[in-house]
């Protein structure tokens, strides 16, 4: 008779706590307007505040497409991936945070790295 029963439950447990302690927390509708304050002024805010919009075009693609690499690299990073797609010179940008089913800090982080990427990559708006 053993000392002891192992319980392989335990680490599926220790997991999830861990899995829940990483979901990033949702902002609320006042954080995200303070938030957003410090952003660019062509980010648009969802009327429920569930996303942040913006569209950047540039002088052409390949400065397009290097201002997505610079953010590419950057969000691997983070880990926080954003909703894009690329049209010639213009690249069109919807950020929210899957996990919390809404606006979280690293939606405003990766915005704002996002201006600085386009600021230095031929943006011509």
């Amino acid at each position: 008779q053993p000392l002891f029963k192992l319980d392989h439950r335990l680490p599926c447990l220790h997991l999830v706590s861990a899995m829940a302690a990483r979901i990033p927390v949702r902002l609320t509708a006042e954080q995200v307007s303070a938030a957003a304050r410090g952003l660019s002024p062509h980010w648009k805010l969802a009327e429920n505040s569930a996303n942040l919009r913006r569209t950047f075009r540039f002088n052409d693609f390949t400065s397009a497409f290097g201002f997505m690499s610079r953010v590419a690299l950057h969000a691997e990073k983070a880990d926080h991936h954003p909703n894009w797609s690329n049209v010639y010179n213009t690249v069109e940008v919807t950020l929210w945070t899957h996990d919390a089913d809404g606006l979280t800090q690293k939606d405003i982080d990766l915005a704002t790295e996002m201006d600085k990427a386009s600021s230095s990559a031929g943006l011509s708006e």
